[in-house]
């Protein structure tokens, strides 16, 4: 259901959420992450201590925001995705893309708030931490998502090393996309993700010999 279509309350809880992440943002980036206290937040997008924790339990949280929603919502994908006469790791890349692409549905809020975040994580130890807590709490429910729909046991690795891979080429992409322009697109993104999920093959068999001159 698209946010036009939620009942009224439903919406304005979607208004605050995303008023509380692109001021987080902003302010974050302008004055640094340990510079803006929660009450200086809270102050600003004039929401109580209350409403903040009824929609992010820290700082670390609604930083990381743009992101998790984009896992968080491929990991839906992938309960449905069709698995099965096609590699594990293909289905999860195409489904990847099209979360990229739903997630921008909306406008470029979602491209500018995910840049702001990534070059908020780069530089801020706990932000960073936060994340790669959120990543191994998602890959283990990726993870249990593809064991079952796919009748395989704990001993088989090939789920998590295929999730690994994934979220290896994402960040790989992500940092790319970051570096490379000024003003990143959701155009420029999915062309790195799609550059990047295309030398992963190679990257396995890798020997790093140089090529004969």
């Amino acid at each position: 259901m698209t946010a036009d279509l939620l009942p009224l309350r439903e919406r304005k809880k979607l208004k605050t959420r995303a008023t509380l992440v692109d001021t987080a943002l902003t302010l974050f980036a302008e004055r640094g992450f340990d510079q803006v206290t929660l009450d200086e937040l809270c102050a600003e997008v004039e929401v109580s201590k209350r409403t903040f924790f009824r929609n992010f339990a820290s700082k670390e949280e609604v930083a990381s925001a743009p992101l998790e929603a984009l896992w968080t919502g491929l990991l839906g994908d992938v309960e449905q995705a069709p698995l099965g006469g096609r590699p594990v790791l293909a289905v999860l890349q195409d489904a990847m893309l099209a979360a990229v692409e739903r997630m921008a549905e909306g406008g470029p809020e979602w491209v500018a708030r995910v840049r702001l975040s990534h070059e908020l994580s780069q530089r801020t130890p706990s932000i960073a931490a936060h994340g790669l807590q959120f990543c191994d709490r998602t890959s283990a429910a990726f993870e249990a998502t593809l064991r079952r729909r796919l009748g395989l046991d704990a001993r088989d690795q090939r789920p998590r090393l295929a999730l690994d891979l994934l979220v290896a080429a994402f960040h790989a992409a992500l940092r790319g996309w970051a570096a490379r322009s000024a003003e990143p697109t959701l155009d420029g993104l999915v062309t790195e993700l799609r550059a990047v999920f295309a030398v992963v093959p190679a990257a396995v068999t890798f020997t790093g010999d140089r090529p004969d001159s």
